[in-house]
């Protein structure tokens, strides 16, 4: 553990929000000290207030901020002195604590302030860092964990027995630290839970923290504990259809669409391959914390109906009155050949299990190589799991996007059309899978809910490979959208030869039809219905002269899409097909192309553009938005559908 500490960079942060933004960043910016928004740190200033008075305030991380990313606008100001009569209370409900936070904020735009801002309070100390360092939380949860911790760090730390984060924990730091803490006192650790230090500046507290957390690596490097995981190869058969099936039972558990990301690295086979896997995996997370997004146990198999059965036992045996059972799907599932398996409602949610769950074998198999993996007893994992603000969170609720949950699958999606359905589907919140044969699409962006893939439509096999990676990506696939084809330059069928015709068969027709194809086992288990829409043409109803090979193929895939709502109707699969014309926002209508063809009718460039009866423009955006429309609930009930959308062409009218 190294401090990342720069007098350089340091220099330019002048005031003391200013350098707890920095160090916090520092801190974030180490996964093994905080991961996706856990940690929390802090600072007391004074300030003078609108009236002239000055008060003591403290900024505290706030609620929805990572320490990676955090400005100054993540930290919420509370006045100092009622959160420190506040600590004097014997009770506080921790939502009347929430409300009394947010009644002493000096800022009302300012995020909520984080549940451990009393604790952060009753600390005499400036700056204040909290993290919950993989190597600390390996070494409490092991059956000695204390006489190690105070093996590492003598009486240098404070030891706090685990107390549910919340008020009660602030009221027992507080007493505990007051009594316990001296003069050579520079940090407190949390069992099971987390460590903390402080200082009189930024730097001294950060160093602290770096210092304190690398004492317990050296431990666990002393006592030569860490896991080096064999190479193991992952198998080359298909998983898609498996992974496929998981994902739908697991969303029929959770009564949602889910995203399901397989993980078969060697760490992760090698982990799952442990004869005591069970022994050690299904204790609970490394810190309670954890046990908010991964549940307090992982399925080991594939077995869902199982661990939903067993989850509702545990609830009824828990749970009060009050409290309302959180969807029983499991967050983890651990399986030999699928994988380390992370489960979220869309694909941050599930990356951020998978990262947890990535750490937690760490302090796993440390701990159980150290002395044995001893987590915190299951109604501990309970009260945080159904946390009564928790609980608030989820009667808040919020309507989710359309296609939340939800994996589509659009080819030619580099540009054009196809890039404006990618993105109106993930405006939607669908996870999107791009082909195109343009390798720009890997890079087209750069976020957690798409992925682009290199891919020639024509080459079967890597249509398979394709829908393979897609799989193990997002868990399955509920929307198929057609896109990817090709308009040659206008012939006559007297002078179009074979190979012209073949390649536009080849790429507008063969390649959809192997497509669907391999994608129909996909589409049945769709928790929502498979989806399939074929981006068509005017052509099809009114074809052109000099475009045969292109009308003959959009009609043949056209027939193909009423010949697969005969087929797949059965299995919850609808497809219809949309029929654009004069979409000239695309990368084939230049504006040297545009002048000439409207030049050639005698019309300005806008008037060819909307030379229909409506007289619009029609756009690429507008076409997949009809496309995005087609998946969702307002064609539930249609298939074999052809909607133009061409601002009316008088041939097709």
């Amino acid at each position: 553990m190294k401090s990342l500490w720069n007098p350089q960079d340091a220099a330019q942060y002048t005031t003391d929000l200013d350098l707890r933004v920095y160090t916090s960043r520092l801190l974030g910016s180490d996964p093994s000290l905080v991961l996706h928004g856990g940690g929390n740190t802090s600072v007391k200033v004074s300030e003078t207030n609108l009236v002239g008075e000055t008060e003591e305030l403290l900024y505290v991380k706030g609620s929805g901020w990572d320490l990676a990313t955090i400005e100054a606008p993540g930290f919420a100001p509370v006045r100092m002195a009622h959160l420190l009569k506040l600590a004097k209370l014997e009770q506080l409900s921790d939502p009347q604590m929430v409300n009394e936070l947010k009644t002493q904020m000096t800022l009302a735009s300012a995020p909520s302030p984080s549940v451990e801002t009393i604790l952060h309070a009753t600390l005499p100390y400036k700056y204040v860092d909290h993290t919950h360092a993989d190597a600390v939380v390996t070494v409490t949860n092991t059956p000695s964990g204390r006489e190690r911790i105070e093996e590492i760090y003598g009486d240098r730390v404070v030891i706090i027995p685990y107390v549910m984060p919340g008020f009660d924990l602030a009221r027992v730091c507080a007493a505990q630290f007051a009594a316990e803490a001296h003069a050579g006192t520079v940090g407190m650790v949390l069992m099971n839970h987390g460590i903390f230090s402080f200082g009189a500046t930024a730097q001294e507290s950060y160093e602290l923290m770096i210092e304190l957390v690398g004492l317990a690596e050296a431990y666990i490097e002393k006592h030569q504990a860490r896991v080096s995981f064999a190479d193991i190869e992952p198998s080359t058969t298909s998983i898609r259809q498996d992974l496929a099936q998981l994902r739908w039972d697991v969303s029929q558990a959770a009564g949602q669409p889910m995203i399901v990301q397989s993980d078969r690295t060697p760490k992760t086979l090698g982990y799952i391959q442990r004869e005591d896997l069970a022994a050690i995996a299904q204790q609970g997370p490394a810190t309670p914390d954890h046990v908010i997004r991964t549940k307090r146990i992982p399925l080991i198999g594939r077995d869902v109906n199982a661990y939903t059965r067993d989850y509702q036992k545990y609830f009824a045996a828990h749970a009060s009155e009050a409290q309302t059972m959180l969807d029983p799907a499991p967050r983890v599932v651990l399986d030999p050949e699928l994988g380390l398996c992370s489960i979220g409602k869309n694909a941050k949610a599930a990356q951020i299990v998978a990262d947890i769950y990535d750490h937690t074998i760490d302090v796993i198999t440390t701990a159980t190589n150290l002395e044995s993996y001893q987590a915190l007893p299951q109604t501990d994992l309970f009260e945080v799991e159904y946390w009564d603000l928790e609980q608030a969170k989820l009667r808040k609720g919020g309507k989710a996007p359309m296609f939340t949950g939800e994996i589509a699958l659009v080819t030619g999606a580099a540009s054009g059309i196809g890039k404006a359905c990618v993105d109106e589907l993930l405006k939607q919140g669908a996870a999107v899978v791009g082909l195109d044969i343009n390798p720009a699409i890997t890079t087209l962006y750069k976020r957690l809910d798409f992925l682009g893939i290199p891919c020639d439509v024509t080459d079967d096999a890597a249509l398979v490979e394709a829908l393979e990676q897609a799989v193990q990506h997002f868990g399955g696939l509920d929307m198929l959208v057609l896109n990817a084809g090709i308009f040659p330059g206008g012939c006559a069928i007297a002078s179009l030869d074979t190979d012209t015709w073949r390649k536009v068969m080849a790429i507008n027709l063969d390649a959809n039809l192997v497509l669907m194809r391999e994608a129909h086992p996909l589409l049945k288990l769709a928790p929502k219905g498979g989806r399939v829409v074929v981006i068509g043409s005017k052509n099809v109803p009114a074809p052109g002269p000099g475009a045969a090979a292109y009308s003959a193929s959009k009609a043949a895939l056209n027939q193909l899409m009423r010949v697969a709502a005969l087929e797949w109707g059965k299995d919850n699969i609808r497809i219809n097909s949309v029929h654009p014309n004069g979409v000239f926002d695309t990368a084939l209508w230049t504006d040297e192309v545009l002048a000439s063809r409207a030049a050639h009718y005698g019309l300005s460039v806008q008037d060819y553009k909307t030379n229909n009866l409506l007289k619009v423009e029609v756009t690429s955006k507008a076409v997949a938005e009809l496309t995005a429309q087609m998946c969702g609930p307002l064609f539930a009930q249609t298939t074999a559908a052809q909607v133009p959308i061409d601002g009316g062409n008088d041939r097709v009218v």
